[in-house]
């Protein structure tokens, strides 16, 4: 096989609080993890995502002339994080030529997921919400998203399961029990460790986007942010 069944990708992934960096090679199918870095803590992106990636490049290796795209989870997620790798990424675009492709943030989550059960990705979403998408598993393409991207209260969110569910996301730990108290056999949270958004699971998604064209122009590109903001929220009350 030819080099370019296997792409080259840095993935960048700053929706939570958690920041998320990888270098992969190829697709979910037969692809690799060359190297992935992440931290969860209270020091803003934007100190140290530059030289996170600069570290993960030079531990794996990895020069900017090798690499076949750059890929960026477009979330939804912490507005704040998602405007901080967003422009680290068009600006790694633009000063490199590499091309650059987006995934959502709870597909990534659902990528990681090979049960047969509806999954519910769930991101803390703060203001008692959550960011919510529903998937089926698909034996060839992996989940596939089968409603729209909502934010919604955990008690609105429960009200519409009607059947066993598999829940993955940085919400289960902060909402678990009452899903588990009010929804009982219907509710299988994913273990701690895959509830985490991460830069593996957005590289290989990545390539598979990079290898069907879906490459996104750097210069309009915008974040899934679903919810207006506080400032807008703040300015139309004002208006």
């Amino acid at each position: 096989m030819s080099l370019q069944e296997f792409p080259l990708i840095l993935a960048i992934d700053t929706a939570t609080p958690c920041c998320s960096v990888a270098v992969t090679r190829g697709c979910r199918h037969g692809g690799s993890v060359l190297g992935s870095l992440t931290l969860c803590g209270t020091v803003t992106h934007s100190r140290l995502l530059l030289n996170r990636i600069e570290h993960l490049l030079s531990e794996t290796t990895v020069t900017w002339d090798r690499l076949d795209g750059i890929a960026v989870s477009i979330g939804p997620g912490s507005f704040t994080g998602l405007r901080i790798g967003m422009a680290t990424v068009k600006g790694l675009a633009m000063a490199t030529g590499k091309p650059l492709v987006g995934v959502s943030t709870l597909a990534c989550l659902a990528s990681t997921c090979s049960c047969l059960k509806l999954i519910c990705t769930v991101l803390d979403a703060r203001k008692k919400e959550v960011y919510a998408a529903f998937f089926r598993a698909d034996d060839q393409d992996g989940p596939i998203q089968v409603t729209e991207t909502s934010v919604v209260s955990p008690e609105q969110l429960a009200a519409g399961i009607g059947e066993p569910v598999y829940m993955i996301g940085d919400a289960v730990p902060v909402y678990g029990e009452y899903w588990r108290q009010h929804l009982g056999h219907l509710y299988e949270p994913a273990p701690a460790q895959l509830c985490l958004p991460s830069a593996t699971s957005l590289g290989l998604l990545g390539a598979e986007r990079l290898g069907r064209g879906e490459i996104l122009e750097v210069g309009s590109v915008t974040p899934l942010y679903v919810r207006a903001s506080d400032a807008e929220l703040n300015l139309a009350a004002r208006s």
